[in-house]
């Protein structure tokens, strides 16, 4: 009985490894197909979608499954991303000049800038995972996630922590990035996003939604975000 079982969870454990490492090369492909700026949204997407369906059991071809969901989505997902990608350059733009700059308001700048990129950062994690499990206008998700990011500080925090993780990981292991380092980063981060929204949901289920977030809808099961 034991001897079965821990072969279940063996097969199980490496099964998901060898999702996540072709989830990492499909990501990589179809990043490179939009040319970089254009096709990392969607592959985004696309992943953050297929993790969730992979989370509730669901079963497809990854390929074919990716692909279809990279086509479908590539306007939205790009609608989404470009705005997050044009503040990224912005905030790195003004984190050269305030470190090669000296003085009091060179160090502020510096402070704020790197105040700004966490909050940023944070909200990139609930961003596309918010995308994959509701239908809401694309300017809503933006603001749907800087809410749930600042609304759920131990979430947040939580995918912070995954996220430093695989920046570290990656950098201390090169290797690992063609292979498992976004790929794993988006299963975690996927499903763990998940996990919060079925929590916040399921707080405010028997709750009158407020004005602002009664038009949510959600892509599958689930209750309004707060």
């Amino acid at each position: 009985m034991l001897t079965g079982t821990f072969s279940a969870r063996a097969y199980s454990f490496f099964d998901t490894l060898l999702w996540i490492a072709c989830l990492n090369l499909l990501w990589i492909l179809f990043t490179l197909l939009g040319l970089g700026v254009l096709g990392a949204g969607p592959a985004t997407a696309s992943a953050q979608i297929l993790v969730r369906r992979r989370s509730r059991g669901e079963a497809a071809p990854l390929l074919k499954s990716f692909a279809r969901e990279y086509l479908a989505n590539f306007a939205r997902a790009n609608a989404l991303a470009l705005p997050v990608m044009a503040v990224a350059v912005v905030l790195v733009m003004n984190w050269d000049y305030a470190s090669r700059a000296d003085g009091l308001i060179s160090e502020l700048m510096a402070a704020g800038t790197f105040a700004a990129a966490l909050f940023l950062a944070a909200v990139a994690c609930y961003l596309f995972p918010l995308y994959a499990r509701y239908e809401l206008p694309v300017a809503q998700y933006l603001m749907t996630s800087s809410r749930f990011a600042v609304r759920h500080l131990a979430g947040t925090v939580i995918l912070l922590f995954v996220s430093a993780a695989a920046v570290y990981a990656s950098r201390t292991l090169p290797g690992l990035v063609p292979f498992f380092s976004i790929g794993a980063w988006l299963y975690v981060t996927g499903w763990l996003c998940d996990r919060f929204f079925t929590a916040n949901d399921e707080s405010v289920a028997d709750l009158v939604p407020s004005p602002e977030m009664s038009g949510l809808r959600p892509m599958q099961q689930g209750a309004p975000v707060a």
